[in-house]
């Protein structure tokens, strides 16, 4: 018999490089009904040595990839060893942690994220529950997106979940299933030509407002293959380097530009990937601060209700969300839907890993 409430610890890294993410989570169930409160809650800075490691990761030879996988679970569970003992945790169920992504190219079976070799649950000294994308993949699915199921069990009172992070990504019910895909980079693209500014982001789209749409590269950008493709679909830190950027780098346009242009181009993405445009939508991920995307959105969305919920769970949704899924994976439950990743069946995945 299963307990009816958990005390775990979630976190997760993204693809925008903002830090590592952490949340002490308490999570209930009574009849099937699932419901949390998020406590304390960190994101932990990379330092620009380690920020360079993972934007050049890719990069990487198979054994550079191991050592860098070895060296970053450690620096990860120390991480996470300081969140509990600063916030005195004690007779936590586990720790729920994604990682981080290298890579991800599921249509060769091949998805990477560092950070969840066993000796992470000794060096925290907790059973720790992570790698949730890999078993997906073997399973023939996309390993991603794998929010919608915190999205179906936490979130249902939306019509539609976004997520606005390093990529964008939506989840909404159709015909009785869970729907997932993510729709296009985001903050990975805008923070990119923030870094030229000398800047570490676009602060609420300030600088993307200064510019202009070039319409030209607003056509080539919205013609790209990804976009015609049905779902599932998922997008890695690959297609931003190899397709995205060189595109906008081929015109010779001012940087506020090119940020006014992409805005757009998510905008326009995020409407065409809503398949009824009126409804409650939820939306989540550090791009939510980004008022002039959120401007865009509604200009191409004026039937849709936008929801930006507090803080905590604006910042900590997927912290909050690999919290859940490192529960559903103790309880033997599943916690990744074919529906959404294209998997052969829906699954329990993760490794459980103890001290």
């Amino acid at each position: 018999m299963f307990k009816e409430s958990y005390q775990v610890v979630g976190v997760m890294s993204g693809t925008s490089l903002d830090g590592i993410d952490l949340a002490h989570l308490y999570f209930s169930v009574e009849n099937g009904f699932w419901s949390y409160q998020i406590g304390n809650c960190q994101t932990v800075s990379y330092s620009s040595g380690w920020l360079n490691k993972l934007k050049n990761a890719l990069h990487y030879s198979n054994e550079e990839l191991q050592n860098l996988n070895k060296d970053y679970t450690k620096f990860l569970g120390k991480t996470i060893r300081n969140f509990i003992h600063e916030n005195s945790l004690e007779k936590l169920d586990a720790v729920c942690s994604h990682g981080h992504t290298i890579l991800h190219q599921p249509h060769i079976g091949l998805t990477l994220q560092i950070g969840n070799l066993p000796e992470i649950a000794e060096i925290i000294n907790q059973t720790v529950v992570c790698d949730f994308r890999v078993q997906d993949v073997k399973l023939g699915g996309q390993g991603a997106p794998l929010v919608p199921i915190g999205d179906q069990l936490l979130f249902s009172k939306f019509d539609y979940c976004l997520n606005l992070g390093g990529f964008s990504n939506i989840s909404f019910e159709e015909n009785g299933e869970r729907i997932a895909f993510d729709i296009s980079p985001v903050n990975t693209v805008l923070n990119f030509y923030a870094n030229q500014l000398d800047m570490n982001f676009d602060d609420k789209g300030k600088i993307a407002r200064s510019g202009n749409v070039n319409p030209y590269l607003l056509t080539e950008l919205n013609n790209l293959d990804f976009y015609q493709k049905k779902y599932p679909k998922s997008l890695g830190i690959e297609f931003v380097k190899s397709v995205i950027i060189p595109l906008i780098d081929s015109y010779s346009i001012a940087i506020e530009d090119k940020l006014n242009t992409f805005v757009e181009h998510v905008a326009v993405q995020i409407a065409l990937a809503l398949p009824v445009k009126e409804g409650k939508l939820l939306i989540t991920g550090g791009g939510a601060y980004h008022l002039f995307l959120i401007e865009r959105m509604k200009n191409y969305l004026p039937d849709i209700y936008l929801v930006v919920p507090d803080s905590k769970t604006l910042e900590f949704k997927e912290a909050l969300i690999f919290g859940l899924m490192g529960v559903l994976k103790l309880r033997n439950e599943i916690n990744v839907l074919k529906s959404v990743t294209g998997a052969k069946k829906n699954h329990s995945s993760g490794f459980i890993y103890e001290p």
